[in-house]
This record gives structure tokens, C-alpha cells and sequence, in this order.
């Protein structure tokens, strides 16, 4: 028998399927100011998440709310333009309720991106970094609660929370189109207040180079769930306590919005470099 998320998974996916009989290999989460991606898939299929049964609906400025099902880079892709987060009011199991759907419509990868803050002194506005580990400061799991043995083992293993196959192509492509990157730990913290100057320096103290208020859930499901996980964040402010500035939502907006071309073409060329990809 499901059990209650299987459930709820199932009858997301069979609506899904009454709209389009896309097989995705890859699912992509588009974050703050970065939903022009799912410009860029041919042939593509809309399917609002308002409709979905049980799928969560973003509130947030600048995420759109529609499952968009195409060709990107020549890879058959599901790309969620919009996702939702744990200070909206949404529980962990809500807020990745979304990757389980992915899971469940045939994808094998997830590549997800946000918007986040730079704490590490190298980091720019606008630069963008992948993560190849993670702190999980949110104060919830969405893993707690009586495990699906079908979804994924009680206690999935941790110690490659992101690919590191992918982590290297996305660095060849990087390097192929002359595009900066960094690679940074990332910490997940509620919000949705923004950090105060005390705060930055705790957590740079305890190892991370950026923060946010998402990723994390969506990238322990996949794990849960056998998902390789590929993550860039985009640094749309600077988290200097010594020389913190108020935070400018239009300007952090505007920020993602620049370096989306960038991530694009980053993203495509990672697609292009998998199996069934247009190649290099």
C-alpha cells in the first residue's frame, strides 16, 4: 500500500500525464529573478502548479508557478519556473513535494538554483557559485516523520550531497565559455528576515560561503529519492558584517536578473554534456 506522499505523488502524476507524455531526464528548479530559463526549451508544454493536485503555489515575487516540459540543450527537461519556501507557511514535506513529482515523471538529475547571500570575501554581486556541500540551520527536515520505503531508505547518505561528476562538468563548461565560478558551501536558514551582522559572522565562522532560505530541502529529498544533484546559487548581495548594507530587494531582483544569461548558458552546456545532450 502507499503510503500518504506516494499517494499524493501519484495523483500529481497522473494529472501531469493527461497533459503531456514528456519523459524528462532532467528536472531544473529556477529560482528568484532566474525563470527566463524555460524561454529557452523547444517544444515546450506549460502546466500551471495551481492545477497540479497537491503541488504547492509560490507567493513570492518572481517565480512564476508552471512546470514547463521541452528539449534544453537536446535533453528532455521539466523545468520548475517558481518554487516555494518554508517561511511561506508551506511544511518541508510541501515545499519539496515538487521534487518527488519530478522524481516520479522520470528524472535522474536535478540541477536547482537560487538566489543567495556572499559571505566569503572573494564573491561579488553577480557572481555565481556552485555548491558542493551544505549546512542545514532551518530548524526542520523534510525527511522527518515515517519513511516511504519506496520514496528512499530511512537514512539516506549524505556524503555526496551534490554530484561531483557533475560538479566537474559544470567546471569544464565554466572554463569552455570563459564564465567566472566559485564553489561554496552553502547554509539554509528559515528567514525570511535576512541575517543580522552577528548572525554572517557565526556562520562564516562555521564554514559556509553563502546563505539562503531554500536548496537544502529540495536537494535532501533528491538524495532521498536517488536524484544527482547539481546547485549554483547566483550572489545577489553582500553579507559583510563589517560593512553591511540594508538590503535592497528591487536591487537583489535586478542582481539575478544580470548574471541569468550566464547561469543559462551554464546550465545548457552542462544538459548538452549528458546522455542523450547536443554534445559540446
Amino acid at each position: 500500500m502507499s503510503g500518504e506522499i506516494s499517494g499524493k505523488v501519484s495523483e500529481a502524476h497522473d494529472f501531469i500525464r493527461g497533459k503531456t507524455d514528456s519523459r524528462p531526464l532532467v528536472g531544473v528548479i529556477l529560482g528568484t529573478g532566474l525563470g527566463t530559463l524555460a524561454d529557452k526549451i523547444e517544444g515546450k508544454a506549460a502546466v500551471p502548479y495551481s492545477r497540479i493536485p497537491h503541488f504547492p503555489v509560490s507567493t513570492v515575487e518572481g517565480h512564476a508557478g508552471e512546470l514547463v516540459f521541452g528539449k534544453l540543450a537536446g535533453v528532455e527537461t521539466v523545468a520548475m519556473s517558481g518554487r516555494v519556501h518554508y517561511y511561506e507557511g508551506y511544511s518541508m514535506k510541501e515545499v519539496t513535494f515538487p521534487v518527488r513529482v519530478l522524481r516520479a515523471l522520470g528524472c535522474r538529475y536535478l540541477v536547482l538554483s537560487n538566489a543567495a547571500g556572499g559571505m566569503n570575501p572573494l564573491y561579488r554581486a553577480g557572481d555565481i557559485v556552485i555548491t558542493v556541500d551544505h549546512i542545514n540551520l532551518m530548524g526542520d527536515n523534510p525527511l522527518i516523520g515515517p519513511n516511504e520505503d519506496e520514496l528512499g531508505p530511512r537514512f539516506p547518505d549524505m556524503s555526496e550531497p551534490y554530484d561531483g561528476n557533475l560538479i566537474e562538468i559544470a567546471e569544464e563548461v565554466a572554463l569552455d565559455k570563459r564564465i567566472l565560478v566559485h564553489k561554496g558551501v552553502f547554509v539554509a536558514v528559515a528567514g525570511p528576515n535576512l541575517e543580522t551582522a552577528a548572525e554572517y559572522r557565526f556562520l562564516r565562522i562555521i564554514g559556509a560561503d553563502l546563505v539562503g532560505m531554500s536548496l537544502v530541502p529540495e536537494d535532501i529529498v533528491a538524495v532521498h529519492a536517488g536524484l544527482k544533484v547539481l546547485a549554483f546559487s547566483v550572489v545577489t548581495d553582500l553579507c559583510f558584517p563589517d560593512s553591511l548594507e540594508p538590503a535592497d530587494i528591487r536591487k537583489i531582483l535586478k542582481t539575478a536578473a544580470e548574471a541569468e544569461p550566464k547561469l543559462t548558458r551554464l546550465v545548457m552546456g552542462v544538459l548538452g554534456r549528458l546522455e542523450g545532450g547536443a554534445g559540446r
